[in-house]
């Protein structure tokens, strides 16, 4: 059988830890390759990680073909919906997989016939949402848009090896975000140091970028005004004194009657 792996299609597959390698090499050799691998075609959509280890230890499989895509961004489309449908994958990968749906389905729409897009009666497509705002993309990765917007600092400025943290969970999104804002070279030593490196650099970040913030001048009012707001405070305060006067002789009033009633 010939099956074709493409590899812009393999790269929307998170390679596996050696722990979940392991656990899925010991199901496999248990009881074997159940689930059937998809083909579009001749191409692998879905079960890479199976197909492999299928591969290096003889162990047979099935496969299925699923050929109603036309393109091979349907195909991308598809398995972008598998994986947002999976609670295994992280909240990074999610938003990495719903900014990357974003990018395929704004290029189609760009690149449909002016008359076609022009159509206000063409049917919309239910698979793709509009896309129009981060909050889309959020929620289709069942994030914040905050956290959409950290995802794609690090997508355009982080080092292959600082996504590569994020991913391992190494480091958070919201810290790989500062990280990212460093040169490269800071970056990769940062990764190199491990946790307690890569931590340190975001709170540096942090630190910066809170110290770099101008300060709130304060408001300098008009003489005339801050004149009346004194005297308005002055007065305030002179009614308060009488309160406070007043309650005090009702005070003394209560002990002198107090003590005479006690005799």
């Amino acid at each position: 059988m010939n099956i074709t792996i493409n590899d812009e299609l393999r790269a929307f597959v998170d390679p596996l830890t050696a722990i979940e390698r392991e656990a899925l090499e010991r199901s496999l050799l248990a009881e074997g390759c159940r689930d059937a691998l998809v083909l579009w075609r001749d191409t692998l959509i879905d079960g890479h990680n199976r197909y492999e280890l299928c591969q290096q230890h003889g162990i047979p499989f099935r496969t299925v073909h699923n050929n109603s895509f036309d393109t091979i961004q349907d195909v991308m489309l598809w398995m972008i919906d598998n994986h947002l449908a999976r609670r295994s994958v992280s909240d990074f990968q999610r938003g990495v997989l719903a900014l990357k749906k974003k990018e395929i389905v704004t290029a189609r729409v760009a690149e449909r016939p002016v008359d076609e897009a022009a159509d206000a009666d063409a049917a919309p497509d239910a698979a793709s949402p509009p896309w129009n705002t981060r909050e889309d993309v959020a929620r289709a990765a069942r994030v914040s848009s905050n956290t959409i917007s950290q995802i794609e600092r690090i997508q355009k400025a982080a080092t292959p090896e600082l996504r590569e943290a994020v991913r391992a969970g190494t480091i958070s999104i919201n810290a790989a975000a500062n990280v990212a804002q460093l040169p490269e070279s800071a970056q990769l030593a940062a990764v190199a140091g491990g946790r307690k490196e890569l931590q340190q650099a975001a709170r540096q970040v942090r630190e910066q970028k809170s110290a770099a913030r101008p300060r709130k001048e304060k408001e300098v009012l008009d003489p005339a005004d801050e004149l009346a707001t004194l005297r308005s405070e002055r007065a305030a305060m002179k009614d308060r004194l009488a309160t406070l006067l007043t309650e005090n002789e009702r005070l003394k009033q209560r002990l002198v009657n107090a003590g005479l009633g006690a005799d």
